[in-house]
């Protein structure tokens, strides 16, 4: 077994000051979006979203960021899979970040909700002739007996869409995550961190915080 004690990464790349943060979480999101970008970091929009289930369990899974601003992250996924059960008893989830490589992270906790039908189409539409029919083909989560099932659906799908109109469909679109706190994490020497969350403020404002590492 590997001595992971050992494993140390020192964090030297700068600190994050007060100063030097803007006043609204979601464009310092949106600056560090674009270092991440300009970084070339492999799927700067992955993120790992966490939820919980009827249980008190909570369960991870990355997903891919596709859209934010003022309102919220979205992201997309089959509504009757794990994770949307999940959100249908429990709306209340959170999503990190990982940029490892600019020893970043940023974490946002929020309420979910379903995106309008006509926002999920406008993205469903946009997306590659493969990975509509991919939206169609799995029952997300549920289990089954072998790869072959999906590859026998897929080919049927591609079949019957073949002139490459695939419809939405009804199972599947997207959630926005309302961010209520929004943590941004840079990396320090020695272990000494820069930490500051912005909180929402019961008049919408947001207060910022700097937290001990």
């Amino acid at each position: 077994m590997p001595n992971l004690g050992a494993l140390r990464e020192e964090y030297l790349r700068g600190g994050l000051s007060r100063e030097n943060l803007n006043e609204n979480p979601i464009e310092q999101f949106s600056t560090w979006f674009q270092q991440a970008l300009d970084a070339e970091i492999a799927e700067p929009n992955a993120m790992t979203l966490a939820t919980v289930d009827p249980e008190n369990r909570p369960w991870q899974r990355t997903v891919l960021l596709k859209a934010y601003d003022e309102h919220g992250f979205v992201f997309y996924t089959n509504y009757e899979s794990r994770k949307a059960k999940h959100l249908l008893t429990n709306p209340h989830a959170s999503i990190l970040f990982p940029w490892v490589t600019l020893e970043r992270q940023v974490i946002i906790n929020g309420i979910v909700e379903k995106v309008s039908t006509a926002e999920s189409l406008k993205y469903f539409v946009s997306r590659p002739f493969s990975s509509r029919l991919g939206a169609w083909v799995s029952q997300q989560s549920s289990v089954i007996s072998s790869r072959s099932l999906l590859e026998a659906k897929l080919q049927e799908l591609k079949n019957k869409f073949k002139d490459g109109d695939v419809p939405l469909p009804s199972f599947w679109g997207g959630y926005r995550i309302k961010p209520t706190d929004i943590e941004f994490w840079q990396g320090g020497a020695g272990r000494v961190h820069d930490r500051f969350l912005y909180s929402k403020a019961s008049n919408g404002n947001w207060e910022i915080d700097r937290l001990a590492p």
